[in-house]
Formats: C-alpha cells, structure tokens, sequence
C-alpha cells in the first residue's frame, strides 16, 4: 500500500512580502497625515526595518504593513515587532524579524500536537520541517485540519503533498 505524505513548514513568500511593503510606502506617500514625514521600510536579510519621525506615524505604518499582507495572504504570526527605539534626533525605529521554516522547538511542538491527537500518522524532522506521512490520506488531512485549527503563535503552511 502507498504512503502518502506532506511536510510542515512556514517560509513567508519574499515576492508577496515585497509587494507588500511597496504598496505600503505608496499608500503612505499619498496620505495626508504622513506629508513632510519621513518614513522608511527596509528589507533586510533576517527581516523588515521600520522608521518614521515619531511613535504614532510608525504605529500607523505598522498598521498599514499588516493590512497588507493580510490581503495577500500572508500569516501575521510569522511576523515580531520589536520595540520601538528612538534616537537622538527624534526618529523612532522598530526592527521586525521574519519566520524562515520552523525553530527545533516548533518543530517539537507540531510533533507533539501530532502525536497527541492519535491518528495513525508518523513524524519526522528535516531541518526546519516536519515531515508527516500516513497511509490515509483522510489521516493527513485530519493532521492539516487539527493543525490549522491550534492555538500554536507561528505560523505554519503545508507543502510537498504527495
């Protein structure tokens, strides 16, 4: 008999997450409440850099980065903002890190959450993967539904369904 299997993972789309932060800084160029502001969103190696002139407008453009990339689907657990800094000359920043694949903690937290639920399906860690295989496919998607449906605080999305 066949098995089937799919991986646990989450990578955030760089495409989408791009998309979003252009669109950011275009809705915030044209807002009348940021004229004369200086802002900025910059994407770094690891994450996001966030600057404005001060604590409320970057309160703002944090509000309109998340909007957007709700609307392209991407999951705002994956996203930390981090507290603000202000520097001498009054701007205030905020440095966001990005989940790239899972940690060895989520990874053991999934496998938990799997075997707790006793269906007949094993784990496996690859990486920054869980992989998860079953003769049933019913059984795998049952593990995607009871993992959709957790209280887990990251994100996770399922991929290499086979």
């Amino acid at each position: 008999m066949a098995e089937y299997s799919f991986d646990v993972v989450y990578k955030v789309d760089e495409q989408e997450l791009s998309n979003a932060i252009n669109q950011t800084l275009k809705e915030a160029s044209t807002r009348f409440d940021f004229r004369g502001a200086t802002i900025e969103i910059e994407r770094e190696k690891d994450g996001i850099h966030m600057a404005s002139s001060d604590e409320m407008k970057l309160n703002q453009l944090i509000d309109m980065l998340q909007s957007k990339l709700v609307k392209r689907e991407i999951s705002l657990k994956a996203f930390k903002f981090g507290e603000f800094e202000k520097n001498i000359s009054g701007r205030v920043k905020c440095k966001v890190t990005t989940q790239n694949g899972l940690s060895t903690e989520q990874c053991k937290t999934v496998t938990k959450l799997i075997k707790d639920s006793a269906l007949k399906v094993t784990t496996r860690q690859q990486g920054d993967a869980v992989r998860v295989t079953g003769k049933s496919k019913d059984d795998l998607q049952a593990v995607m539904k009871m993992l959709r449906q957790s209280e887990i605080d990251f994100a996770v999305t399922f991929d290499n369904y086979r």
